[in-house]
């Protein structure tokens, strides 16, 4: 079987879950576009303010739809957030205190977070703040109801939080309703305990988010699904009124909050980002989708299997050697717009213990709705695909990364 042979039959045997996946963003279209006229969008809201940003209506505005889309009591939406991990960082600084317990409830956080944490020692860290750490990993997947019963017994815990995407680990992604099950276990035993969601990769990918199950605090980037393609930076906190607020004091300073914060010409490309996000996180879900089926066919492992439930827009594909996973790396980077004739190469970057080899041919440093792929060089050597701004280029660029590792013998097809 030639490629092209592999692709008529990757689309053939997609296109029920394909219909399924433009269904929920049919969904979740309507729900954008609802919020929109609710808090009735005009051009003049994409004008900026610079300085502190008071009166910024179009900042203030955005706020109010994602607190619509969430179904929360409040957001914040800002460009001074740096990336996902400053947002949760913002949140996490916003919200503990000295001798507050912090427990996740889904393992070791992303590595991004270790730092934040002081997993790794460091001295600006939530440890070195006298915030305590504790987690408890994932049985079989899903969440290890029995010792987070007991740990919430034994002693106050301040904040819960619960990582939806798979990070760098080797789980599986947590479902809406798995989340909403924990959140009723944990609630029971401790009502006001604070739980907080890592979205990153996971908004648009189903009907509800995580804030509509009972979760107090969602967090995520927008360079992600929620941006479209479209923000260049930023992220956001929704949550309750209290909460977003001690947050937003984090980010700015007491007392003023939420009304500083110059918008500098970012409300249009939030607001057309997140117009845009649903057919957006559409695209990346069919490019892993197909993206999976090809490469089980050639005989990797993947997962999710193409056929599987997804709940956020990575795809893990184990390669089991270094130079398998680089070169699949560089295959992706080729089938990219923008610096496809650039090879990447593993190098150690912030954040992380381990070299990280990544392909990001993106109009936006580091976006990861865009068609990229990255992975730490560490055993089992997996590769974590996503993205892609339609399905068309995303199928474009999977297509070349498995000609690149067939004209390197990686694959016979």
């Amino acid at each position: 079987m030639d490629l092209e042979n592999l692709r008529k039959e990757a689309e053939e045997k997609t296109q029920e879950i394909f219909k399924q996946v433009d269904q929920i963003a049919f969904k979740n279209s309507q729900k954008i576009l609802d919020a929109f006229h609710a808090e009735n969008v005009s051009e003049s809201d994409f004008s900026t303010t610079t300085g502190y940003g008071y009166s910024d209506r179009g900042r203030d505005k955005i706020e109010k739809i994602y607190a619509r889309i969430f179904h929360t009591e409040d957001a914040l939406v800002r460009n001074q957030f740096i990336s996902g991990t400053h947002a949760l960082t913002v949140a996490l600084f916003g919200v503990l205190r000295p001798n507050d317990t912090l427990l996740s409830i889904t393992g070791k956080p992303y590595d991004t977070l270790d730092s934040v944490i002081g997993i790794k020692e460091n001295p600006s860290s939530l440890k070195a703040f006298g915030i305590n750490y504790e987690q408890i990993d994932l049985l079989n997947d899903d969440f290890d109801y029995d010792r987070i019963t007991k740990r919430l017994k034994e002693g106050p815990v301040k904040l819960i939080e619960i990582q939806r995407s798979v990070g760098y680990s080797l789980r599986k992604s947590i479902s809406i309703a798995k989340i909403e099950k924990v959140i009723k276990v944990i609630k029971k035993i401790a009502p006001n305990v604070i739980i907080m969601v890592d979205n990153c990769y996971c908004e648009l990918v189903s009907i509800k988010e995580p804030s509509e199950v009972g979760a107090d605090l969602v967090v995520g980037s927008l360079i992600k699904n929620l941006g479209g393609g479209i923000a260049s930076n930023g992220a956001y906190i929704v949550g309750t009124k209290k909460l977003v607020n001690l947050c937003s004091e984090r980010l700015n300073m007491p007392k003023e909050g939420k009304e500083v914060g110059p918008s500098l010409g970012a409300n249009k490309s939030f607001l057309q980002g997140l117009y845009l996000a649903p057919s957006v996180v559409a695209s990346s879900l069919k490019t892993v989708i197909i993206a999976s089926f090809m490469l089980e066919k050639l005989g990797y492992v993947t997962q999710p299997k193409w056929n599987e439930e997804r709940n956020d827009i990575v795809e893990m594909i184990y390669f089991k050697e270094p130079d398998k996973l680089i070169r699949f790396v560089e295959g992706i980077q080729k089938g990219s717009a923008i610096d496809s004739n650039v090879s990447p190469v593993p190098v150690d970057t912030p954040g992380y213990g381990d070299k990280i080899i990544m392909a990001s041919g993106s109009f936006t440093q580091g976006s990861s709705i865009e068609l990229s792929c990255d992975g730490p060089i560490r055993k089992p050597y997996v590769a974590y695909l996503q993205g892609s701004l339609t399905y068309f280029y995303g199928l474009l660029g999977i297509m070349t990364a498995i000609k690149y590792l067939q004209e390197k013998n990686d694959i016979t097809i």
